[in-house]
């Protein structure tokens, strides 16, 4: 009868869609051993975050120089890292979406010109308005390297690998803070300003080149990103779903999930102090504010990413062992603890102590590690084929804290009258810090309501 299939053309049709789906499993198998093609893929994509984290902290301590140079009061110094980290987050939702059509390798290799191209404005920048055009360049070329990293994780290695491999990630991506504290100060202050940055311009030229030609978006043995399937209990076949990503509803399906704005919050909280420390206010603090001389002050500085190079594994560790309790026994507890360690230093009598600055500086460590956690929330919930979009959303929450506290100090500062260095105070820092506060209110309060949320979501019953 016309329209209807006879059973031979239904087995047919039964068996080749069988046969695609026995593929994605073969590949699946295959990669649950990764082999040293895997395992170099992820290295060149680790060291480009590393790249990505020097582009993105190199004027943390140069910051004295830079208000120097450009003759800009704290305001106006805050909005180099505010406008960049705003381009950072606004470029989250499109780089995800744009990493589920095209894959990571193309998003890396552009990212890595666009911060290249920025930098290289930035040697030869003498106004505030064109050194804000490279930060915009760079905020919008580091938008594209952290989810295509992970897209590689996701893509090329076993779900049970994936926190450890994302923990890893974080944490060696933080050696480039060092580079950046470390030799390119030493750098700038032995030659001069242009070749210092557009020595880490031909630094993103050369990863351009690399990652392109090592980087590929998925596995040779599988022919797409992993898929759902559904079987049809009439005729046995199984349907192979592979939905293309859709840029008007990505963003909306990703966001409508409570476990997506669960990961956003968790984001948001937890980074955000220590982005704001190394990215820009730090080293005035610590030498301006606190007295330190310049070289105590990078060490203390450097001590940070030691420490979170040390929690990392812990935090993941234990991440892994419990996963339905991560919200409350590390994301939380890490908030309250930064929170409650730059109150001491704060109300301490004169300046702090070594001591007590590098106890702010393990607090401060932990946020990172905690915030990976964030990206194990939009794993769990999503799809295969909207998981760029939500890691970009949750990704998002942590720079938008980043660029509110950055400004609120900012503009704290100046409104105390110590916008310049020459007016720079220990007292003026202290209570610019205290903007930092609220900001770790709103995000608890919300990780609590979003968990439970996410709970009720789920059925109780959340995934191991």
């Amino acid at each position: 009868m016309p329209g209807c299939r006879s059973p031979t053309t239904r087995s047919a049709a039964a068996v080749s869609v069988v046969a695609v789906s026995l593929d994605d499993v073969t590949s699946t198998l295959r990669l649950d051993r990764p082999g040293w093609r895997t395992w170099t893929l992820w290295a060149v994509g680790v060291l480009a975050y590393v790249v990505s984290i020097i582009n993105r902290t190199s004027l943390s301590a140069v910051g004295v120089d830079a208000a120097v140079r450009f003759h800009a009061d704290a305001s106006a110094l805050s909005m180099f890292a505010v406008i960049q980290l705003f381009v950072y987050g606004a470029m989250q939702i499109p780089v995800g979406l744009l990493l589920d059509r095209f894959g990571a390798r193309p998003m890396i290799a552009i990212g890595m010109v666009l911060m290249a191209v920025g930098q290289l404005v930035m040697a030869f920048a003498d106004a505030v308005g064109i050194g804000i055009l490279a930060r915009v360049l760079i905020g919008a070329g580091d938008a594209a390297i952290f989810p295509s990293v992970l897209r590689v994780i996701a893509t090329w290695f076993p779900a049970q690998r994936a926190p450890l491999l994302v923990q890893l990630t974080g944490i060696i991506g933080q050696l480039g803070q060092i580079v950046a504290v470390v030799p390119l100060a030493a750098l700038l202050h032995a030659t001069s300003w242009s070749v210092a940055f557009g020595s880490v311009a031909g630094l993103g030229v050369l990863f351009a080149v690399l990652t392109y030609a090592i980087i590929r978006n998925r596995p040779p043995e599988r022919r797409s990103d992993p898929v759902d399937t559904s079987v049809d209990t009439q005729t046995g076949a199984i349907r192979v779903v592979r939905s293309a990503p859709d840029l008007r509803k990505g963003f909306s399906e990703s966001w409508a999930h409570p476990g997506t704005r669960l990961g956003f919050w968790s984001h948001f909280a937890t980074p955000f102090a220590g982005t704001a420390f190394m990215l820009l206010w730090g080293f005035p603090f610590l030498t301006a504010g606190e007295g330190l001389e310049p070289a105590t002050a990078s060490l203390v500085m450097t001590s940070l990413v030691l420490f979170s190079i040390l929690s990392g594994p812990v935090i993941g560790a234990l991440s892994s062992r419990h996963p339905t309790r991560r919200s409350r026994w590390l994301v939380l507890p890490t908030v309250v603890f930064q929170a409650v360690v730059w109150i001491v230093v704060i109300a301490w009598p004169g300046p702090a102590p070594v001591w007590l600055l590098v106890v702010l500086m393990f607090a401060l460590s932990t946020g990172g590690p905690a915030s990976m956690i964030a990206f194990d929330h939009a794993r769990t919930f999503t799809p295969s084929h909207r998981l760029s979009t939500a890691t970009g959303i949750v990704n998002g929450g942590g720079f938008l804290a980043a660029l509110l506290a950055i400004l609120f100090i900012g503009i704290a500062m100046d409104v105390q009258g110590a916008g310049t260095p020459e007016t720079y105070s220990l007292d003026a820092f202290r209570l610019a810090f205290l903007t930092q506060i609220p900001l770790w209110l709103v995000g608890g309060i919300a990780i609590v309501i979003e968990r439970g949320r996410t709970i009720r979501h789920v059925g109780g019953v959340l995934p191991r």
